[in-house]
């Protein structure tokens, strides 16, 4: 069976179902293919979705628990971890009833439920059917990497796609690995009661951010019972029975539960025959696209987490619209890497945007201008008892804002203002002029911004300057007729 489409998508998740919706809405004959019994990909089933719901749980857990700090009497909550489990896959169904293949196909999307795989240029064959296509766009995403630890694989140990299927909370858990995913959840599951450690090679938690960050989130963490251990390479698992065992790290020897591996991303375009359409792959098995998202194939796009770039939910979906229209119309646009923000919602939150203070430096080979604002003096934070995090903005000497990291409750919120900033080349100077409601906790960079002013001109220099128009300006105003 043949069939023509004018766009084929490869892949069910944020990317590929952007981009097949919106194919669909503009009237173009589009197929989405996902193996899959629904689409939805990972951000629904095992990422964004049900981390955010454990975290609200557990947030919820960890008030009852500090509730002192706002005149109340703190009690110990009673944790039915199979309970919380079930609201997470009850979250998980709400969240995705506009991802199943019924809804798609009511807005005019073909689903067809197969392995894709392209088997020459213009085909791509589906459970014996063959669809041909003017484009199409690979959307195939990522699964979590496992690096190889000796005794690792032997481990069975637990990921982001395993972890919701817990139903029994762990005693005690270790997790390899202090990025996001591994902060996120390691602080999740020790609120809930587990006995955790997070073990990273690096010698700060969440190497990606600013250098001031990993030391914040780390001594929050620390501060709830966290074992942190940074600087620590992991060099062997040793395997018991059940899923329990030590994870051993130079001189140390961690005795785990069971072990949480969030060590990053790896490629899942294995068998969809590529070579047969001369799709490259750079060195790490992701699929090469330049800065439209073509590949190395004739009409053929990528988007999402196959290209290897920012395995974001906010980015798949971004790339999927790009790469829809330049797929289907032959438009030219680049997709911008520079204003993605990024998020990891611990608690504090961390959110950050742009160039971090090191890479300002290296940048413009001089130290940049950074601009910061501590939550302890935020009113805000103050009537919130969440008084601690801060706000840093980096600029240019001119007052660009060239980046920004928040540590901060509601982080993620108040990023956004920041990324358009950002996106439009705007400065610190127009973000202090901006009036900001009262008490919040966006106020928290314009506050940092407003130190621009104080750097600029309430300096023993800047005092110098403004002294002679000051003189020059109190002749001008004197009353007439007087001396």
């Amino acid at each position: 069976m043949k069939r023509r489409y004018d766009l084929v998508v490869l892949g069910g998740g944020t990317a590929g179902l952007i981009a097949s919706l919106y194919a669909a809405r503009v009237g173009a004959r589009v197929a989405l293919v996902e193996r899959a019994e629904q689409p939805g990909g990972d951000c629904l089933f095992t990422g964004c979705v049900p981390s955010k719901s454990l975290i609200a749980s557990v947030q919820r857990a960890h008030d009852m628990r500090t509730a002192d700090g706002v005149g109340l009497e703190p009690s110990e909550p009673v944790v039915d971890f199979a309970r919380v489990m079930e609201r997470v896959r009850e979250v998980i169904r709400r969240a995705g009833v506009r991802d199943t293949a019924e809804h798609l196909e009511s807005e005019g999307v073909e689903v067809v439920r197969a392995f894709g795989r392209f088997v020459r240029p213009g085909v791509l064959a589906a459970d014996g059917d063959e669809l041909r296509f003017r484009a199409a766009i690979i959307a195939t995403g990522s699964r979590p990497a496992l690096p190889p630890i000796p005794g690792l694989a032997e481990a069975d140990p637990l990921t982001n796609y395993t972890i919701f299927d817990l139903r029994e909370l762990p005693a005690q858990l270790t997790v390899l690995g202090g990025g996001p995913i591994g902060c996120e959840l390691g602080q999740a599951f020790a609120r809930l009661g587990s006995r955790v450690e997070i073990v990273e090679a690096e010698p700060t938690l969440l190497p990606a951010e600013d250098r001031e960050v990993g030391g914040a989130v780390g001594h929050a963490l620390a501060g709830e019972g966290v074992g942190v251990h940074v600087g620590a390479p992991a060099i062997r698992v040793e395997p018991g029975d059940g899923g329990a065992g030590v994870l051993v790290t130079g001189e140390r020897r961690i005795a785990y539960e069971r072990l949480l591996v969030a060590l990053g991303r790896r490629p899942t375009s294995d068998g969809i025959g590529l070579g047969n359409v001369g799709v490259e792959l750079d060195e790490r098995g992701f699929v090469k696209v330049d800065a439209r998202l073509r590949t190395t194939g004739d009409h053929i796009w990528a988007a999402g987490d196959a290209t290897g770039r920012m395995y974001f939910t906010h980015v798949a979906g971004h790339q999927g619209l790009t790469a829809m229209a330049n797929a289907l119309f032959r438009a030219h646009r680049s997709f911008d890497y520079s204003a993605v923000p990024r998020v990891t919602f611990t608690d504090p939150e961390v959110a950050s945007i742009g160039m971090s203070e090191a890479e300002a430096h290296d940048r413009l080979g001089r130290e940049p201008l950074v601009l910061r604002h501590d939550y302890a003096e935020s009113d805000r934070a103050l009537t919130a008892g969440t008084a601690r995090g801060f706000a840093k903005l980096v600029t240019g000497r001119r007052g660009r804002l060239l980046g920004a990291t928040l540590v901060a409750p509601a982080a993620g919120e108040s990023i956004a203002e920041l990324v358009a900033l950002i996106r439009r080349g705007g400065t610190v100077a127009e973000l202090s002029e901006t009036i900001h409601a009262y008490p919040t906790y966006g106020e928290g960079p314009a506050r940092a911004a407003e130190r621009w002013w104080s750097e600029r001109y309430l300096t023993p220099r800047g005092r110098r300057l403004l002294r002679p128009v000051l003189a020059t300006l109190r002749m001008l105003d004197r009353p007439r007729g007087r001396p």
